[in-house]
């Protein structure tokens, strides 16, 4: 192993760590997966179909969205790309990052194409991995909380706000 890889090795926290701070369960990480998986497969076919044209800007959309289809197996399922060696490294980098970036950097990915070349194939190819980004953002929001919580929250608040009041009226007098 070279200097750089022990480097990176001891810099970078441990995924599995780093996947259980992130407040997603399971099955949640898993439908965001297949959704990306899904998304890749969305783009990859409509890309192609996008570049079955003589519009060189639906020629460049259609480029994009397999680029898209591209990043989306080899950050999701880089088992699809065993045959690329950095494969692994890519996705072990992707796990790492937040949700809220996922969700901006595949929702960023998918509007794009859709701006070069507002047509139905780009927008319904670009659905799914837009759609992988808003599950991603929908984790990075959190849990939401129980009732009890929000109704204790609710009552200090009321009881902060009566001993202002009472504050201030004792002020005035």
């Amino acid at each position: 192993m070279s200097s750089q890889d022990e480097q990176f090795q001891a810099a970078a926290p441990d995924p599995v760590a780093s996947s259980a701070d992130d407040g997603m369960t399971w099955w949640y990480r898993w439908l965001c997966r297949i959704a990306g998986v899904i998304g890749g497969m969305s783009c990859a076919f409509a890309g192609l179909w996008n570049c079955v044209t003589i519009d060189p800007l639906n020629i460049a959309a259609g480029v994009w969205m397999m680029l898209n289809a591209f990043v989306l197996f080899l950050c999701e399922a880089p088992f699809c790309c065993q045959f690329i060696e950095f494969a692994n490294a890519v996705s072990a980098r992707a796990d790492k990052l937040r949700p809220w970036q996922k969700a901006a950097f595949y929702c960023g990915m998918a509007v794009f194409p859709v701006m070069l070349s507002l047509t139905l194939t780009t927008l319904f190819g670009n659905a799914i991995a837009f759609a992988t980004g808003v599950l991603y953002g929908l984790s990075a929001l959190g849990k939401k909380g129980d009732a009890i919580s929000y109704a204790r929250i609710h009552q200090q608040q009321k009881q902060m706000d009566e001993e202002k009041l009472t504050g201030a009226l004792e002020g005035q007098a």
